[in-house]
């Protein structure tokens, strides 16, 4: 067919077709209490590695504006950012980094191994990173593995750090870890732990029956980390799925501490309604987790990496690791999580904190409405909302177009309050000598 910008390709459900564009119309839907929310629809100048055309689809779109008509003004600093598609690329595109354009180290991984066919040393090397491991003991008897990745180049400075927390069933050593280092080779210094029972920490396999001590566990391990980046240099926390709940937790046990942004990478806000058991199941789970409570009940519907990798190959580097499991999760632990997702629900105008949400508009492991709303009542005035039509849970195993363009904006993000927190943090202390 010819690029005549009317091309009928693109799903019917409420979808705009256009060329590529520096900004694509506003549009308003209608959110939960009736009120209509503007939804700024931003497409940068598009990057070669776009199609001629992209396409928006916008689920539940109520109404666009007409043309000519007066384009709504978003709220300050939020914006819900419906980015553009496109169509997924048949088989894997590795590609360097030419142009000196950054691309995320999963693109030289295969599905055995995140490091490819390198030795660990020779991709840290390749990438510029320095890497570095410990462990302690926590108050309960277990050891917790701790990790780090700081820019190699001593002449560099850093530019913020920030804490990594992984996911459930997740580990910093595997597809984290690329994350990880892709933040280390864009100037952060870079620190994660695994949680009990996760990948080289001491535990059960995936049993989380109380979050506050995991919580107490990622504090003793970034109190170590803040001590060697000490302010004024900014303190980012970045989570992904589980992680993103634990990460808003920190902030809301410490405030003082947590303030200066949080990445969050399809954060576990809600469970969806698509990964939930039936309902008799869910509701006798607190009496399965009281009798067994290390059972393992089949509490989900499917396990966890064939629902959040969309790329086969990355679905099968996620299985690759020796101390992933996709058991379902026990009973206490399932219980558990459930209940995190009500606490932070109850709390959401708590969240004060500049804040950057990622989310794949098909994820069907954690719930997106239940991030939409997070940002709707978080009490942050900087708050910005990313949900990407036709993504899953895991951005990473999504093909590589769209992992660069939303790992794009998340880097941008945090090198755009690391610089503003850095500038506030240097007059703050000018004042205070002067005073």
């Amino acid at each position: 067919m010819a690029n005549d910008g009317h091309e009928d390709l693109y799903p019917r459900d409420c979808c705009i077709a256009v060329t590529a564009h520096p900004a694509l119309p506003v549009c308003c839907f209608p959110t939960t209490g009736g009120e209509e929310s503007p939804i700024k629809l931003a497409l940068a100048p598009a990057p070669s590695l776009l199609l001629p055309h992209c396409f928006v689809s916008i689920p539940h779109c109520g109404q666009q504006p007409a043309a000519g008509s007066p384009i709504p003004t978003p709220s300050p600093r939020f914006h819900l950012h419906y980015k553009s598609g496109e169509r997924e690329p048949r088989g894997r595109q590795a590609r360097g980094g030419g142009g000196g354009k950054m691309v995320h180290p999963i693109a030289e991984a295969d599905e055995r191994s995140p490091f490819g066919k390198l030795t660990p040393d020779e991709f840290y090397a390749r990438h510029g990173v320095t890497h570095s491991t410990s462990s302690f003991v926590n108050p309960r008897g277990l050891r917790i593995f701790t990790q780090r990745w700081v820019p190699r180049d001593p002449a560099a400075p850093v530019l913020a750090a920030v804490a990594v927390v992984h996911g459930f069933t997740g580990e910093s050593s595997w597809m984290v870890q690329l994350t990880a280092v892709h933040l280390a080779a864009a100037g952060f210094a870079v620190a994660a732990l695994d949680h009990q029972g996760h990948g080289f920490s001491d535990g059960l396999q995936g049993h989380i029956p109380d979050i506050e001590p995991v919580l107490d566990d990622c504090d003793a391990a970034f109190a170590a980390f803040r001590a060697d980046y000490p302010p004024p240099l900014p303190f980012f926390l970045y989570g992904e799925s589980l992680g993103g709940a634990i990460a808003l937790l920190l902030h809301l046990r410490r405030k003082d501490l947590w303030r200066d942004g949080v990445v969050l990478n399809g954060a576990m806000c809600g469970v969806s309604p698509r990964f939930k058991p039936p309902w008799p199941l869910e509701h006798l789970l607190a009496a399965a987790a009281a009798v067994v409570p290390t059972w393992r009940v089949a509490f989900t519907r499917g396990n966890i990496p064939e629902r959040s990798f969309k790329v086969e190959w990355k679905r099968a580097l996620a299985l690759a690791s020796p101390r992933r499991t996709t058991a379902p999760p026990r009973a206490a632990t399932a219980l558990e999580l459930l209940r995190v997702c009500r606490e932070l629900q109850d709390r959401f105008e708590e969240v004060e904190l500049p804040l950057l949400a990622v989310h794949g508009g098909e994820d069907t492991v954690c719930d997106p409405a239940c991030v939409e709303e997070l940002c709707r009542r978080a009490g942050s005035k900087d708050k910005m909302l990313r949900v990407y039509p036709g993504m899953w849970h895991q951005i990473i195993g999504e093909p590589e177009e769209n992992v660069e363009k939303v790992f794009d904006e998340i880097i941008a993000w945090l090198k755009e309050r690391a610089a503003s927190a850095t500038v506030g943090g240097a007059q703050g202390e000018a004042e205070q000598q002067l005073q």
